[in-house]
């Protein structure tokens, strides 16, 4: 029987108790599944260490000797054993403090002992320890990398460790050496030098040495991502097969008069690519779908108008849609300002919008006499039609559901351009996966005049040397940001600690008005608050990320970010972007307690280091991973990565890109019989993957 059609129940080691947990822990229904559960790490099994050259506590050991004493100590739950073991010249300690029971040793007998040293009193010492008699050790065992593999705590309780997925996983390789059919084409595995599936399988479980581990990993690796990308792009074209895009070629008066005459100041040189990029895209003929990405204050807004004009003077509307009210207000009075004068009529739908003001929305949209609308979720709502919508404008894109985006496309008979806008920076690799059928553009550079925000990493200790600067900044008029965490799992003892903040603040600053805001807030109050704070009633915010988006205050000057240490590097990159709207020097404080883990610090010493968003995206991506770049798992990836990594693969998703991209130029719908391997693949994936269609 085929190893993808053997039950996992059924194999040497498993059972019924074992293969439900498989199934529930690991989403592994048979044996071809369970060889795609690679390990995390391999250890060197050929070597045998003298206890006296044991030098730190990253590295296992295995050494051999005997057992010279031993004895248990407490009983039941309590209940370890401590033995003493000796290489013949120098001794170790050992300890078990669970399942001491049942380790039966002898004396006088040659003992294999394995495990990883710690430093305890001046000496080391191995915790639980596998240990094998030294007559009964098999040598095909010690010849060389032994695989460990993740394994949760359910499944530990169930005696199901890494060492019993090892063996189940050994089981299979007499079955898996007689050749399983592969998933890549000879003509592709020689073009890119790729070692074949069975050998691959074989070697990511039981190498033979490194350098077949390398090729098997990277033949694994190489799959993974050229199907992704393979399912991606098949996608994409068959979107640009599928839909005309409306042809915008006129660049008329809207844009014109606008351009030459109402610009506030001049357009960056990465304003104008991106504008020159958009507007090839809408006279192509071929529905637009791109992504911009601009870091906090780079110029999006402005760009996303000047596209608006050009729908405009071809005959068609634009909707422009943000994730709150307030962001969707503060785009409403920029573009209103800016067109001031001009025969572009926009218009803003809320949740706050009255009945009579929605019916005379409703009435202008489908006459056409409404340009561009700007909106909130509102602008999903059945009841909001359009006379020609022509482009959606999608900011802070992040933020929208799949489903509440969707919902835009079916404004107009054929599909709209699609403009989807964000100011977290997205790295290349994830920009190629999350993000693989739009076309990208990237606006880094920020308009000239403004000054760099300065950012310094204080400890709790140094309160009082910042009050004093934050009182100095006060004196000048300008205003403060304090913003504290707001975690889910913690909300009581979050929203404590932010009340707790604002009595503080109220405290140590008696001259100025202190106003405070968070998420459990009346959407009326909290948008009162931000509002006074907008307008310079108050002095000091105290909130939490709920101004991560959204305020524009160009005479707020500082940021403090209280407990620093437990937000990511995108939102912390994204609070400072609050401050710097304004000419004058902005800073941004980050407040950590004294004592900080390695990665923490590194956090802090990156924000310190650069203003440039890509940097700190890639560095985020490199410490949290994609499955939580953005903060919630919902920002996630829509596929599961076995084996790649976006964070240390890049070159290797590019490559993948490439090969997948010639195959669908040759033959886009997969249908020439030498492509058919291709299909198969893409189907199997597509029973148990997100199909995210036509959007982003």
């Amino acid at each position: 029987m085929e190893l993808s059609q053997r039950d996992i129940t059924y194999l040497p080691g498993v059972g019924p108790k074992r293969a439900e947990m498989l199934k529930k822990e690991l989403k592994v229904q048979t044996a071809l599944d369970l060889l795609y559960v690679f390990p995390y790490k391999y250890i060197d099994r050929s070597r045998f260490y003298k206890i006296n050259e044991i030098e730190d506590t990253e590295t296992y050991v295995q050494i051999i000797g005997e057992f010279i004493d031993w004895q248990t100590i407490g009983a039941g739950k309590n209940l370890r054993l401590s033995a003493r073991f000796t290489d013949g010249k120098d001794v170790i300690e050992t300890v078990w403090f669970k399942g001491g029971k049942y380790v039966k040793l002898e004396r006088g007998v040659k003992y294999i002992i394995f495990g990883k040293p710690s430093h305890f009193n001046h000496t080391y010492n191995i915790v639980h320890p596998e240990i094998e008699l030294l007559k009964n050790a098999n040598p095909e065992t010690r010849k060389g990398l032994e695989p460990h593999y993740n394994t949760s705590g359910e499944m530990k309780a169930g005696w199901l460790n890494s060492k019993a997925m090892r063996k189940i996983i050994a089981g299979i390789m007499p079955d898996l050496k007689q050749g399983i059919p592969d998933t890549l084409p000879l003509s592709l595995r020689e073009h890119y030098h790729l070692m074949d599936l069975t050998n691959s399988l074989i070697n990511i479980h039981f190498p033979k040495d490194n350098i077949s581990l390398k090729k098997a990993r990277e033949r694994l690796k190489f799959e993974e991502l050229f199907y992704i990308q393979l399912q991606i792009l098949k996608q994409t074209k068959r979107r640009e097969l599928q839909f005309a895009g409306f042809r915008m070629p006129r660049v008329g008066e809207s844009f014109n008069d606008f351009y030459f005459n109402r610009l506030p100041f001049p357009l960056t040189n990465a304003q104008k690519r991106v504008i020159k990029e958009i507007q090839t895209d809408l006279k192509s003929g071929k529905q637009m779908n791109r992504l911009l990405q601009g870091d906090v204050g780079s110029g999006k807004t402005l760009v996303a108008l000047m596209c608006a004009l050009l729908a405009k003077d071809n005959g068609y509307q634009t909707c422009i849609m943000a994730p709150t009210e307030i962001l969707a207000n503060q785009h409403m009075e920029t573009v209103s300002k800016l067109l001031e004068g001009t025969k572009v009529r926009v218009e803003l739908l809320t949740g706050s919008t009255t009945k009579r003001q929605r019916e005379e929305l409703h009435a202008s949209l489908l006459s056409g006499e409404t340009d561009i609308l700007i909106g909130t979720h509102a602008l999903i709502e059945d009841i909001v039609q359009f006379a020609n919508l022509g482009l959606v404008i999608v900011d802070e894109q992040h933020r929208f559901g799949v489903a509440q985006r969707a919902k835009l496309w079916t404004k107009n008979i054929n599909p709209p351009h699609v403009l989807v806008m964000t100011a977290t920076p997205i790295p290349r690799t994830l920009a190629m996966t999350v993000y693989g059928d739009l076309s990208v553009s990237v606006i880094d550079e920020l308009p000239p005049g403004r000054k760099p925000i300065q950012t310094l990493h204080y400890t709790q200790l140094r309160r009082d040397n910042i009050n004093r600067f934050l009182r100095e900044q006060i004196s000048k008029g300008r205003q403060i940001y304090v913003v504290y965490p707001l975690i889910e799992e913690n909300k009581k003892m979050d929203l404590t600690d932010l009340e707790n903040g604002y009595r503080y603040m109220c405290e140590h600053f008696p001259d100025c008005r202190v106003s405070m805001v968070h998420g459990k807030m009346k959407p009326k109050e909290k948008d009162a608050h931000m509002q006074a704070f907008a307008r310079g009633e108050t002095q000091i915010l105290v909130a939490t990320t709920v101004i991560e988006v959204g305020v524009n205050v160009p005479n707020a000057s500082v940021m403090v970010v209280e407990n620093a240490e437990r937000f990511g590097l995108s939102q912390l990159h994204q609070l400072r972007g609050r401050v710097g709207r304004g000419a004058e020097q902005s800073y941004c404080i980050l407040l950590t307690r004294v004592e900080l883990s390695k990665d923490t610090r590194k956090r802090m010493d990156i924000m310190v280091a650069t203003n440039d968003g890509f940097r700190i995206a890639e560095a985020d991506l490199q410490l949290r991973g994609p499955g939580d770049l953005e903060g919630t798992q919902q920002s996630g990836l829509p596929f599961e990565l076995k084996i790649a990594s976006l964070s240390t693969d890049g070159q290797l998703l590019e490559i993948a890109r490439q090969a997948a991209g010639e195959v669908l130029d040759e033959d886009p719908e997969l249908t020439l019989d030498k492509n058919q391997i291709y299909a198969h693949q893409l189907s199997r994936m597509k029973q148990r993957a997100v199909d995210w269609g036509l959007i982003s």
